[in-house]
């Protein structure tokens, strides 16, 4: 897959996970935004990965323009080892059976990371040949360490591509006396035979055809060849060690060829052939060298991987297929989920209302508050639709709506509180005696009615309301005298208003306390002019101040009718008094009474009045 479609993968996926986070993942405000800040460094990070990627393409890498481009369905071998006679002069040979790229085996590693990068298509389809020619080498050691390379090579391969790539051995040698042939081994199986048409049969059948003793020669030939082979190769790549996991081929090809390289003096082959046999060399066991080239395996890739044929713009398309499919798991799991915990809030809360007492006003209020809350919030979801948090064909609040309401409707609401009692605090009216009296006497002085209509308008006569009249005195005097004189004063002005008011005299209480509550100091003369008071207040008792009235004027609660009307007397002018509707209060209207007054007095003109009352 190129580097296009992998980004284009990466910003897919990133897309998916926030919207997951957003819509249905069960998360606070602030853990949306942690987790879609970290899906965004996230992403950023894999474009940055996969930028990376692209540079590391080797210097030498010209041969990948080479390679077929997806989709390739035939096998690419990769081939190591000894290539001293490769046929072809570029690095890549196309075959009709597949596709072989020469490398070095140190650069086993770089080659399949680059071609990973730029040909992902093509991982699948990989394999691996090293060749082994004895008669190339003539040091043991240098020969076990190229084999220890490719096996760190290959574990190193199977790391960044997370598959176990196959691994072909092809050991091989040249003689002009030698005829060409190939043998395979592999694991389970007796050897192979492939014959020139491509056609393997086993060795023993190929023993059994024409020329058995010639055929033969060559079986044991391929035979020494395989020792060699197991004891030289073989043992280094499956050997146990700590570093590196062992590597065990897929199939292990054995070939004889007239033609190759030229072989060097005192070679691995001649030597291992003189150790375990009498022979010091064998007769015509030097290649041609100006005979054909040997050609490669490619009766062999048919049994190789093959690939699926896959254009990489299928491949990311699949890709991202998945991703969508997981993310629509995830999406499922999520609404599954939120819909049990609102299954579970919305029972919890009329579990606790129905385990609420309804005397226990406070809480069932609270209980039945929350479950309007919530008996809303179900209303919202049926009337817009539920969110896709709860949606995807899993949403169950339906089924709460009408538990919730029977609850909300089973509500009975607290009694309301008691109302007040208005505590009626008695008024006080204080009277200068001066205003009233003159010094020592208890008659009400010329010009004083005025000053009490004005000082009494509050003090209004009722049912079960006493009217209490208090006189006081300074201490210029003795005590004895004081009482009497704060006393009479007191009667006075209960005689006036008995007699103004037609109030009865059972509304009334007369007192005179003297000089014994003082409510300043008498030391000063201004203290002693506050002391001389009389003091007019309302207070309750009950079976006080009955008053009869007639029939069709008196009200259930015994207070005066509101079309009662009493005049204040006069020496020749009366002041009407009202009772306040519905309270049998007794009102004075003083501005009026002023005024009748005033016209009394100047111009003895009685008629001005029922005019005046007229307008009120």
């Amino acid at each position: 897959m190129s580097a296009r479609y992998q980004r284009l993968l990466w910003l897919w996926g990133g897309l998916l996970v926030v919207l997951m986070i957003l819509l249905f993942l069960p998360l606070s405000t602030g853990s949306r935004v942690l987790a879609v800040g970290l899906t965004a460094a996230g992403v950023a990070v894999g474009l940055v990965y996969v930028g990376r990627q692209q540079r590391e393409r080797p210097a030498d890498a010209d041969w990948l323009v080479e390679l077929p481009s997806a989709p390739y369905r035939l096998p690419i071998v990769l081939v190591c080892g000894d290539t001293a006679d490769w046929p072809g002069e570029g690095a890549v040979y196309l075959t009709a059976q597949g596709c072989w790229l020469r490398v070095a085996t140190a650069a086993l590693q770089q080659t399949v990371r680059y071609v990973r990068n730029e040909r992902p298509a093509l991982i699948a389809q990989l394999a691996v040949m090293f060749c082994m020619q004895p008669q190339q080498h003539d040091d043991d050691a240098v020969l076990a360490t190229r084999l220890r390379e490719l096996r760190w090579q290959l574990a190193q391969v199977r790391g960044d591509t997370r598959r176990a790539i196959p691994l072909l051995l092809n050991s091989s040698l040249s003689g002009a006396s030698l005829e060409p042939l190939w043998q395979t081994a592999r694991a389970g199986e007796t050897l192979q035979v492939w014959l020139p048409d491509g056609v393997p049969c086993s060795s023993a059948s190929w023993l059994m055809q024409a020329d058995g003793a010639h055929r033969l020669a060559a079986q044991l030939r391929i035979n020494a060849l395989a020792r060699f082979t197991q004891q030289i190769a073989l043992s280094v790549l499956t050997a146990a060690t700590d570093d590196v996991p062992p590597i065990a081929p897929a199939v292990v090809l054995y070939h004889f060829t007239p033609a190759g390289a030229p072989a060097v003096a005192d070679n691995l082959w001649q030597r291992w052939l003189s150790e375990h046999t009498s022979l010091n060399s064998l007769p015509g066991w030097l290649p041609e060298i100006a005979a054909e080239t040997r050609k490669l395996p490619d009766f062999i890739l048919p049994i190789l991987p093959q690939g699926g044929g896959t254009t990489p713009k299928s491949r990311a398309l699949r890709r991202a297929f998945c991703l969508f499919t997981l993310a629509a798991l995830i999406a499922l799991c999520c609404s599954a989920w939120n819909n049990q915990q609102l299954l579970q809030r919305v029972g919890f809360d009329v579990q606790r209302y129905e385990r609420t007492v309804m005397d226990d006003h406070a809480a069932k209020a609270r209980a039945v508050q929350i479950l309007r809350q919530d008996a809303a919030q179900l209303d919202a979801f049926a009337r817009d639709g539920a969110p896709l948090a709860l949606g995807l064909g899993l949403y169950r609040g339906e089924r709460l709506r009408q538990p919730v309401l029977a609850a909300i409707r089973s509500y009975v609401p607290p009694p309301p509180p008691p109302k007040a009692v208005e505590k009626i605090v008695p008024k006080i009216v204080r009277l200068d005696s001066m205003s009233l009296f003159d010094t020592g006497k208890w008659t009400l002085k010329p010009g004083s009615t005025k000053l009490l209509v004005n000082s009494l308008v509050g003090i209004k006569a009722r049912p079960g309301w006493l009217i209490v009249i208090a006189g006081h005195t300074d201490s210029v005097g003795d005590d004895k005298s004081n009482q009497t004189l704060s006393l009479k004063r007191a009667e006075s002005v209960r005689n006036w208003m008995r007699d103004t008011g037609d109030v009865p005299e059972s509304c009334f209480a007369v007192q005179g306390y003297g000089e014994s509550r003082p409510v300043a100091s008498n030391d000063a003369q201004q203290g002693r002019a506050l002391n001389r008071r009389v003091e007019i207040s309302l207070v309750p008792q009950p079976d006080a101040c009955q008053v009869s009235t007639n029939s069709a004027s008196t009200p259930a609660d015994g207070a005066f009718s509101t079309d009662h009307l009493m005049t204040l007397r006069t020496d020749r002018f009366s002041c009407p008094s009202f009772l306040l509707p519905g309270t049998g209060v007794n009102t004075i209207c003083p501005t009026l009474c002023a005024f009748g007054l005033l016209i009394n007095r100047k111009q003895r003109r009685a008629v001005a009045w029922p005019k005046a009352m007229e307008g009120r």
